[in-house]
């Protein structure tokens, strides 16, 4: 069970981690109607190129570690994190937080980058 988001990008919303609004982030706020409905365009270039930025930025150094960690692997839970990374729980759920919203974020600017638009349906959890 999980909910996904679909349309001009698709995936998977991270369990206990992210939320159905997380794209919110992005700058532009989901329309509710069943689901949530978001659609960028070439305005909101700026703000998500910002945004993704920003998640970067958070993660510092921490996202090599993360990109490491999830290397060949198909899944995990936080003591699987915590024990790799010799993280406390906190950290572990808060860069996983900034984690699923960049992979969001990258998603939507490539798709902005090359069509000009992104509009996606976001399954409400």
């Amino acid at each position: 069970m999980g909910r996904y988001y679909t349309g001009d990008i698709n995936g998977k919303f991270w369990f206990a981690v992210q939320s159905s609004d997380d794209a919110n982030f992005f700058g532009v706020h989901g329309e509710q109607n069943g689901n949530l409905e978001y659609c960028y365009d070439e305005e909101h270039l700026k703000e998500v190129r910002v945004s993704v930025q920003k998640c970067k930025d958070t993660l510092g150094e921490d996202k090599e570690k993360i990109d490491n960690f999830f290397k060949g692997k198909d899944g995990y839970n936080e003591e699987m994190i915590m024990s790799a990374l010799c993280w406390s729980k906190h950290r572990v759920v808060s860069q996983l937080v900034w984690y699923a919203r960049l992979e969001l974020g990258e998603k939507i600017l490539k798709c902005l980058l090359e069509k000009g638009e992104c509009c996606f349906e976001a399954e409400l959890g």
